[in-house]
């Protein structure tokens, strides 16, 4: 019966490890975000940092994502999206759509 331990031990040791996703920056500065077009690889998970430079908060959304998230002013957010398919994503400030907008392709 020790045979059983050793063996688990074996599989967890055997496993490899998780790595984890790539990570973006998008910061917003003055309701725009930069970069503008943000270019990251298909098929692979990745987490989206939004580093939200403004006194006022904004709501990061993409209807191409499916993905919304409020980040209040002066503080950053995280978005995980993917693995995406090839090709442009798009997304925008709902505070502020008129300025705060942007793509992003996967390649």
């Amino acid at each position: 019966m020790k045979f059983f331990p050793l063996l688990s031990l074996g599989l967890i040791l055997a496993t490899p490890a998780l790595a984890a996703p790539a990570e973006y920056t998008l910061t917003l500065k003055d309701h725009t975000f930069s970069p503008a077009t943000l270019e990251v690889p298909a098929g692979e998970k990745i987490k989206l940092v939004i580093d939200n430079q403004d006194a006022s908060a904004e709501e990061f959304e993409s209807y191409d994502l499916n993905r919304e998230k409020i980040i209040p002013g002066n503080s950053k957010g995280q978005v995980f999206i993917g693995p995406l398919k090839p090709g442009s994503y798009g997304f925008f400030g709902e505070f502020n759509a008129d300025k705060a907008k942007g793509t992003i392709i996967a390649k």
